[in-house]
């Protein structure tokens, strides 16, 4: 009888609901007619800009892109992610590592000055870092569950940040490695650092989860590990190894440029 109470104060969100016991998961997808009408006009409106020459791969990766953002939203994860905070982790590791850069690929990568091209990856790793860390702290990740507002503005500012950078790193490979490689490299050191410092935090960190593990077979502690490792190893092998794709891509294009003006 001691844990009804904080059971009833902690397995609620304003946007998601209660959590899900093992059984329900599979019935509660998030029909949130708000939410569909934005999918819809976000689609409806590529459509429309689709209408001059992008290229049919970019509309496949942005489609693609698109299809998966709405699953990760729609999906039962959003009620599985009041009860878990390991759910909540997964759901952001896939939409930053593999829903963004889908996205952002399916606009045409306009090429900006040398100049400019080695700031604005470096800068956007920086503001991506800044989002991930913060919404990951206790106190703000708390205040996503006390106000819809807030937890839809964890996500906009979550992917729009990483969209930037997928965006800022697809399109200055051409003008700067340098850049490229800096990026590369503070989004897989800051990302490890934070899935480090989850990881091994010797006690939980994350109140709204205290009381909503247990049924799921693990206890607050574990489940915050499970999260740590699932931003620090799998997320970040993702991140790397999809930056680094890029950054090898324009390293061989850099050589076969220098190939071709003796030639030329």
């Amino acid at each position: 009888m001691a844990m009804t109470a904080p059971i009833n104060a902690f397995r609620l969100s304003p946007y998601c609901g209660a959590a899900p016991a093992p059984g329900e998961l599979w019935h509660r997808w998030n029909l949130d007619p708000v939410l569909l009408v934005a999918l819809a006009a976000i689609w409806g409106g590529y459509l429309l800009m689709a209408r001059k020459p992008v290229g049919g791969w970019r509309q496949g990766a942005f489609s693609v892109g698109w299809a998966l953002t709405s699953l990760a939203l729609i999906s039962p994860i959003c009620p599985l992610s009041v009860a878990l905070f390991s759910a909540r982790v997964g759901q952001h590791m896939f939409l930053i590592g593999v829903a963004a850069p889908l996205v952002a690929l399916g606009w045409p990568i306009r090429d900006s000055s040398a100049s400019a091209s080695r700031r604005q990856p470096i800068l956007a790793a920086g503001a991506f870092a800044l989002a991930l860390w913060f919404w990951h702290s206790p106190g703000p990740y708390l205040a996503t569950f006390d106000s819809t507002s807030i937890y839809w503005l964890m996500h906009v500012t979550l992917f729009g940040s990483a969209l930037m950078l997928w965006r800022m790193v697809l399109g200055a490979w051409k003008q700067s490695l340098e850049g490229v490689a800096a990026a590369v490299a503070i989004t897989v050191l800051q990302m490890g650092v934070l899935g480090a410092v989850i990881t091994f935090a010797a006690r939980p960190l994350y109140t709204p989860h205290l009381y909503s593990t247990l049924s799921w077979g693990l206890s607050p502690l574990e489940d915050q590990q499970l999260g740590g490792v699932i931003m620090w190893v799998p997320a970040g092998v993702l991140l790397a190894a999809a930056l680094a794709g890029g950054f090898a891509e324009a390293l061989w294009r850099s050589e076969a440029r220098a190939q071709a003006r003796p030639a030329a």
